[in-house]
């Protein structure tokens, strides 16, 4: 009754949600972290044990001789930063602020500035991993050479989106069936340790074999990116058009459930 009235624009609102979005960004980076540099240091770290690890595996296993020819740890890198990327996409977008929190209730907070800053903390957080990692590896180790930056930054950034719609979907279902449908992204994440293709290229691959990864929109970023990195490897079995039309078909859908379910959320569903 005694409220006043404040009458904004359309660039007013969007700006106002633009920096809304700025500040809940800044606060899921350094969520669990004293600053958000320590919150890209361990990302860092656990980033360099997984380029480690697959690189042992890969050499122990014979690997090795299926890689591109080229820089042995770059190509291992092409596949864990995308991976990752997607994998933390998911999982930021899947435990975003729901419409039954209580930060919801505070104006102008809403789910959708919640997931967009949830998304947007995780790419920071990943490019800036990557940028440190390649930086590090470049001037300490060996020169990094790669064929088409723009290509390999396309790649990644289809990574995350579809990281991102996926989670979509998996939030979109939550609250109607919470412990499944958190199984269920838990093992599409695990899954996604083979089927994303990190350790090894589409075009080795038998064609009997190929059908049951093309499904995957990471096992294409994956196999695109390392055609833009190295000049020695064309990509024939993988696409950019199909991840982007995967991303955007599961965005849609999961927007559209996002709407129905915080129509119908309730309270009790915390219970």
């Amino acid at each position: 009754m005694f409220e006043q009235r404040v009458h904004r624009t359309t660039r007013s609102s969007a700006l106002g949600q633009m920096e809304l979005i700025y500040h809940y960004t800044v606060q899921s980076i350094r969520a669990g972290h004293r600053s958000g540099s320590l919150g890209v240091l361990i990302n860092i770290f656990q980033t360099v044990v997984l380029i480690m690890l697959f690189a042992l595996l890969m050499s122990v296993f014979g690997g090795r001789q299926a890689a591109v020819r080229g820089d042995f740890l770059l190509y291992i890198m092409t596949g864990v930063f995308l991976f990752k990327t997607h994998i933390q996409a998911t999982g930021a977008v899947f435990g975003a602020a729901s419409s039954t929190s209580g930060l919801m209730q505070h104006m102008p907070m809403n789910t959708i500035v919640a997931i967009t800053a949830s998304a947007l903390s995780t790419l920071y957080v990943q490019i800036m991993s990557a940028l440190v990692i390649l930086f590090v590896y470049h001037a300490a180790f060996t020169p990094v050479s790669i064929e088409d930056p723009v290509g390999v930054l396309a790649a990644f950034l289809l990574a995350w989106l579809s990281g991102c719609a996926v989670g979509m979907v998996f939030r979109a279902a939550k609250p109607w069936a919470e412990k499944p449908v958190t199984l269920a992204k838990t093992v599409y994440q695990r899954a996604n340790m083979l089927a994303s293709g990190k350790m090894f290229l589409a075009n080795n691959m038998p064609a009997l074999v190929l059908p049951y990864f093309l499904w995957n929109p990471l096992f294409h970023t994956i196999d695109q990116a390392r055609g833009y990195t190295f000049l020695n490897y064309t990509p024939h079995n993988t696409t950019m058009t199909y991840p982007l039309y995967f991303s955007l078909a599961l965005l849609t859908i999961g927007l559209l459930g996002e709407y129905f379910t915080g129509k119908n959320a309730s309270f009790s569903w915390r219970q």
